[in-house]
C-alpha cells in the first residue's frame, strides 16, 4: 500500500486520526508492506513518524529519498547532478525573469535571498543561504523554483517546457512553485523499485493520492484512488476515487479491501 501524505492520508490540520492510525498498524500486523510518498523533505517529517506508526519506507522529496523509518536513516538518494543544477537555473532565469531558488538536499535546506522571504522556516540560522551556484553540491534532490508574480498553473507549464527533458518537474500546492527532480525520478520510479524488491509488480499495489505530484505513481500503481478533494487531474486519472482526507478517505477504502476493523488496539 502506497499513500501519500498531504491531502490524502493526513487531514488538512497536518494531522493523523486514530482510526488511520489503527488501519495503518492492523496492516503492519497482517505484513502488508506501507510505503508513505511524499513531496515533503526529510526535515518535515520528524513529528510524523510516530504519528504513522514508526514503520515502513517512505519516499520522500517526490522520489528523491527512501527513508527507513524504523532506523531513522536515509536508506537511498536519488540526487540531481550539480552541473545539471546550474544549466537548468540558467536556463530559467533566461526564459522566465524573476525565478528564485531553493534546494532540499539530504544535509538540509538552503536558498537564494529572494525565495519565499517571508516564510518563517526559510529565516532560521541554520538555512545556508547565497546565489545558487553557491549552493549546489552533490547532495541535491530537489530544486525548487519560485515565481512572485505568474499566476501558478501558466508558470508550471512554462518551466516544464523551458527545462525539457533533463529533469522532471511537478507541483504539490496551489502556490506559484515547481518542484524539480532529477532525470526520471518521480514516486512512480521509486516506488516500482522498491516494490520490485519485495518481490511485488504494480497489479500487487493500491496507490492513493490528490496533487499533479501523484499522478505518475497512480498511473504505475494495479490500482489507484483520488481523493476526493484531489486535484482534477489526479481525479480524472485513478482507477477510483476515495472520500475525502478530511473524512479519512484512505482508511475507510483500506478497511473494506483489507477487511481490517478499523479500530485501535
Amino acid at each position: 500500500m502506497a499513500t501519500d501524505l498531504d491531502g490524502t492520508l493526513l487531514h488538512s490540520d497536518g494531522t493523523v486520526t486514530a482510526r488511520t492510525r489503527a488501519v495503518l498498524d492492523e496492516l503492519d500486523a497482517a505484513g502488508v508492506p506501507v510505503v508513505f510518498t511524499t513531496g515533503r523533505p526529510i526535515r518535515w517529517m520528524e513529528e510524523l513518524w510516530d504519528a504513522v506508526g514508526g514503520h515502513g519506507l517512505a519516499i520522500c522529496s517526490n522520489g528523491g529519498i527512501v527513508y527507513d523509518v524504523a532506523r531513522r536513516e536515509v536508506r537511498t538518494a536519488r540526487t540531481i547532478p550539480a552541473d545539471v543544477l546550474v544549466e537548468v537555473a540558467a536556463l530559467l532565469r533566461r526564459e522566465v525573469p524573476g525565478t528564485v531558488f531553493a534546494l532540499e538536499r539530504t544535509t538540509g535546506f538552503a536558498k537564494e535571498p529572494g525565495f519565499l522571504p517571508r516564510l518563517t522556516v526559510n529565516l532560521t540560522s541554520d538555512v545556508d543561504e547565497g546565489p545558487l551556484e553557491e549552493l549546489v553540491d552533490d547532495t541535491v534532490v530537489k530544486l525548487l523554483a519560485r515565481h512572485e508574480e505568474h499566476e501558478p498553473e501558466p508558470y508550471w507549464h512554462r518551466v516544464a517546457e523551458v527545462v525539457g527533458a533533463q529533469v522532471v518537474t511537478t507541483w504539490s500546492s496551489v502556490g506559484t512553485l515547481v518542484e524539480i527532480s532529477a532525470a526520471g525520478v518521480t514516486k512512480a520510479t521509486t516506488l516500482a523499485t522498491i516494490a520490485a524488491e519485495m518481490g511485488l509488480g504494480p497489479d500487487e499495489v493500491v496507490a492513493f493520492g490528490d496533487m499533479p505530484n501523484d499522478l505518475a505513481m497512480l498511473e504505475w500503481a494495479g490500482t489507484s484512488y483520488a481523493m476526493a478533494n484531489g486535484h482534477p487531474t489526479v481525479r480524472e486519472l485513478a482507477d477510483h476515487v476515495a472520500p475525502a482526507n478530511d473524512e479519512d478517505g484512505v482508511a475507510a477504502v483500506l478497511t473494506d479491501l483489507f477487511g481490517l476493523s478499523g479500530r485501535s488496539r
